[in-house]
């Protein structure tokens, strides 16, 4: 099955089990991805949603942001499982470059937008540009036990 094909089913699945009046299936997908440290996921289903509403949509920078700090995590993930692969062990400035654009993209939509706690978020970003740079990137802050989750009050 081709990925759009499984994004589209996935998307279907998320979009029969959403509550009406509730957030965009693809956003909430997002949150069910990440939680479960598929960043990967997480960054293509609300790819669907961002792509779909366009650049000209007031929520444009902040479903990028987001995309980007799953794609940070991404980089970090893959470092972790294959530290001397020779493209995965060299994930971490490019996960850190992400961190820097989510936090840029996220920051002007204020301490909570859309549900999540964005302080959070953006605290989140620092904390592991931080780590990263105060390694000099010789450590991978990122491990499964201690990976971040992100919720949405009332879900």
């Amino acid at each position: 099955m081709k990925k759009s094909d499984r994004m589209e089913s996935f998307v279907q699945r998320l979009e029969a089990g959403r509550a009406a009046g509730s957030f965009d299936a693809c956003y909430l997908g997002y949150f069910e991805c990440f939680n479960t440290q598929r960043y990967y996921e997480a960054h293509d289903v609300l790819e669907h949603l961002w792509l779909k509403d366009g650049r000209q949509a007031p929520d444009y920078a902040y479903y990028k942001g987001l995309i980007q700090l799953a794609g940070g995590f991404v980089h970090l993930r893959l470092h972790h499982l294959h530290p001397d692969h020779p493209k995965h062990g060299r994930r971490l400035h490019p996960a850190r470059r992400l961190f820097l654009l989510a936090k840029a993209n996220l920051a002007p939509y204020g301490p909570s937008y859309l549900g999540l706690n964005l302080e959070q978020v953006l605290s989140l970003c620092r904390q592991m540009i931080g780590r990263l740079e105060q390694s000099e990137f010789a450590e991978n802050p990122w491990t499964p036990e201690t990976a971040p989750s992100l919720s949405l009050p009332n879900r």
